[in-house]
């Protein structure tokens, strides 16, 4: 059943992608935020296919901690379920990304839509560099700004070094920085075709004031308090 249900709901998708993503090019010229809500109609249009297709629910607990105004998300990164999502948990947002997924063929030309930050992984000053320039013009133009700070999808069960470009863009710019956990993996595998039905928890820790810390200080909390529910959230 499961793998009919992921079958059906990848059908559906190649369905549905190809005419919006059309749509989207065009409505390049729509300035960024309402051009960025514009495209969401489509993750919409997926959540919906995912919670009542693939039978994946999902409640946030914690949404009490978000700031009124744009803020840095360090998040977990288990699967392609939370990429969705965020997109509709969170305010409008700017994901930070390898610069070459923007050089696949419509695939980047609608991740660009989306205002990225697309850094160049392989010489890290300039990654830095242009993170922090990027990162304040966006949060400027009222975006918030979401980071996988393990730089990769992780099984449920595993940790990854905790890299520092999200809290060194929090340091250098003076914004708060909310911790998210969640377990996505367990339902949504990574890199897996069947899906299973489920409850995902997303919980948003308080936010963390970058005031007075360093990089290095800021991302070990983030990366503790995160780390501290990952055994709740996925026990073993």
């Amino acid at each position: 059943m499961n793998f009919l249900r992921s079958l059906f709901f990848m059908l559906v998708l190649l369905i549905i992608t190809p005419p919006f993503a059309i749509l989207v090019l065009v409505a390049a010229p729509i300035p960024r935020i309402p051009r960025y809500r514009f495209i969401t109609l489509w993750t919409r249009v997926v959540m919906w296919l995912v919670r009542h297709v693939l039978g994946i629910r999902h409640i946030v607990k914690g949404a009490e901690n978000l700031p009124k105004s744009p803020t840095i998300i360090l998040a977990k990164h288990q699967s392609a379920w939370e990429t969705l999502a965020f997109q509709l948990i969170f305010p409008p947002q700017s994901w930070v990304l390898k610069r070459e997924l923007l050089w696949i063929p419509f695939l980047g030309w609608g991740l660009a839509m989306f205002s990225p930050i697309a850094i160049n992984r392989a010489s890290r000053s300039e990654a830095f560099k242009r993170l922090v320039e990027q990162g304040q013009e966006r949060l400027d133009q009222g975006f918030w700004i979401t980071i996988f700070p393990e730089g990769t999808r992780t099984s449920p069960g595993q940790r990854r070094r905790y890299r520092v470009g999200g809290a060194w863009l929090a340091v250098k710019t003076g914004t708060q920085v909310i911790p998210v956990a969640h377990n996505a993996g367990v339902v949504w595998p990574r890199n897996a075709f069947v899906k299973r039905p489920g409850l995902v928890t997303v919980e948003i820790g308080e936010p963390i004031d970058p005031t007075g810390l360093t990089p290095e200080q800021l991302i070990q909390k983030v990366e503790d308090w995160i780390e501290s529910r990952m055994p709740i959230l996925c026990p073993r």
